[in-house]
């Protein structure tokens, strides 16, 4: 369990006097103006800034104004957002994401200042502001190390207020969920391979503190090979820790017409390649390659925590590809769950082969729990970093409407995807003469050809799937470089905030 910073920040919020501290303790000031609000800026200039300081600040047009001034360091913030007719404005920053990183980005300065205290005022700030901002400043307070070797981060004392507008409680609560939920997916990311397997990632599941809503139900080796999940086992049999599959059935109590959505996320928890060995440098990150399972668990449980309206069920499909005498080989023909018979053109196309079969679990259940749509996450190929580079996920969809709803929500959350086309004249190049079709393809477009593998197991249901990253090289906002990021867990926030 990742622990709230926002738990302190709350508490330490005052509607009394700001902080009062003498001359020798300098306390920072940040200043978050809502976009009605800039004629304040001058107005703070001449409060807060040197004299000598001032003329050069006054009348300055930019997001954020940062001095030197009469108690310590000033940070004054507004949104100008601007707004491009390229790319429909999709890659423009939302208020919601404009905050959570320009206000999360203020953490690491704060504690390179030596910070005690920090005075933190919101004036007119709408509620997409409001929480972008606590979503932010939890998400920068997050330290792999800190959580694992049980330090103690030395974060100031926050002395929060909003003035002209009210902070509502709930913006508290969907912030905490939120960040709470990225954070998770970050962590579990950030794990050595060495300490997450498919058998612990199972066990991590179950020591979450679920609600009574949301039950638990874990299959081994064993369950797969009865369900005759051959794609999952081929994956997972060189590996000394069996492959798993865990779903995650989540009913609220009360009625509704809705029915439920599935999701399934790639969890390979290390990905050698295979027989088909991948290169040293493309090997040394591979842990992050169950970052769409990560995804898909840290939604299940934000799900579960602010009980959820709607019905959903969550997979996970786990498995380790290593290499050993059992490991899968080049041109073995294995039979999936759904009858299809693929042969194995490359060892290292192994992510697609684990959800093809749990996604056939997902949409073959009957009656209430049969699903309306399927949404996939997964870590699948390099090919869609070369295209959208790293912070862009590519979406796949056999629905325009689901396509469009899945871009929105990922520019509103500041968690971006980009459509890319399902090329049938491509579907050709997985044609195999040994078996229905092989799991790969050589040449160019992979990312696509990979897609559309995946669309043979969808059996004509809504489908979309998310090829993501899972990974920042560098850092950026509140989130540090060289660190899981959490990648598609807001989008699929909002998705379902949407749906309801």
């Amino acid at each position: 369990m990742i622990p709230s910073w926002l738990d302190k920040f709350q508490k330490d919020q005052s509607k009394k006097a700001l902080t009062k501290t003498s001359k020798s303790e300098p306390h920072g000031q940040v200043f978050f103006l809502g976009e009605n609000y800039k004629n304040w800026i001058d107005r703070l200039v001449q409060k807060e800034a040197l004299s000598w300081q001032v003329n050069s600040l006054l009348g300055q047009e930019r997001e954020l104004i940062y001095f030197i001034g009469l108690n310590g360091p000033v940070w004054i913030i507004r949104p100008l957002n601007p707004r491009s007719v390229w790319n429909y404005g999709r890659f423009e920053d939302s208020d919601y994401s404009w905050a959570r990183d320009t206000l999360g980005s203020l953490l690491a300065h704060f504690r390179a200042h030596q910070l005690k205290f920090v005075d933190l005022e919101f004036r007119g700030t709408n509620e997409a502001h409001d929480l972008g901002a606590l979503v932010g400043f939890e998400l920068a307070a997050y330290s792999f190390r800190a959580r694992e070797e049980n330090q103690k981060n030395e974060w100031p004392q926050i002395n929060f207020r909003k003035t002209l507008g009210r902070l509502k409680e709930d913006v508290w609560r969907q912030a905490k969920a939120r960040a709470f939920a990225v954070n998770g997916a970050r962590h579990l990311v950030n794990l050595p391979p060495n300490r997450l397997d498919p058998e612990s990632f199972a066990t991590v599941v179950k020591t979450f503190k679920w609600s009574r809503f949301s039950k638990i139900e874990i299959w081994d080796d064993k369950r797969l090979a009865k369900e005759n999940m051959g794609l999952h086992l081929a994956v997972g049999q060189g590996s000394e820790h069996g492959p798993r599959m865990v779903r995650i059935k989540y009913r609220p109590l009360s009625k509704t017409k809705l029915k439920p959505i599935a999701f399934v996320g790639k969890g390979i928890t290390f990905d050698t390649g295979g027989l088909d060995l991948k290169p040293s440098a493309g090997m040394r990150l591979m842990k992050k390659d169950m970052g769409g399972a990560a995804a898909v668990l840290a939604l299940a449980y934000w799900v579960d925590q602010i009980k959820y309206p709607g019905p959903c069920d969550f997979y996970l499909a786990l498995a380790e590809n290593s290499m050993d005498s059992r490991s899968m080989r080049p041109s073995d023909v294995v039979t999936a769950r759904n009858g299809m018979r693929v042969e194995i053109d490359n060892t290292d196309a192994e992510g697609r082969l684990v959800l093809a079969d749990v996604m056939d679990v997902a949409l073959t259940q009957k009656g209430a729990d049969e699903p309306e749509l399927l949404i996939d996450v997964a870590t699948l190929t390099g090919a869609i970093k070369v295209a959208l580079g790293a912070e862009v996920a590519g979406l796949f969809s056999n629905d325009n409407e689901l396509a469009q709803k899945l871009g929105q929500c990922g520019w509103k959350a500041g968690d971006w995807n980009w459509q890319m086309p399902l090329v049938d004249k491509y579907v050709s190049s997985l044609s195999s003469n040994f078996a229905d079709c092989k799991n790969s393809s050589e040449g160019f477009g992979g990312a696509i050809t990979a897609a559309l593998f995946l669309q043979k197991f969808v059996r004509g249901k809504k489908w979309a799937h998310l090829d993501i990253y899972a990974w920042t090289d560098k850092g950026q906002g509140p989130i540090s470089g060289g660190m899981g990021n959490g990648q598609a867990v807001q989008c699929l926030i909002e998705f379902l905030e949407q749906r309801i």
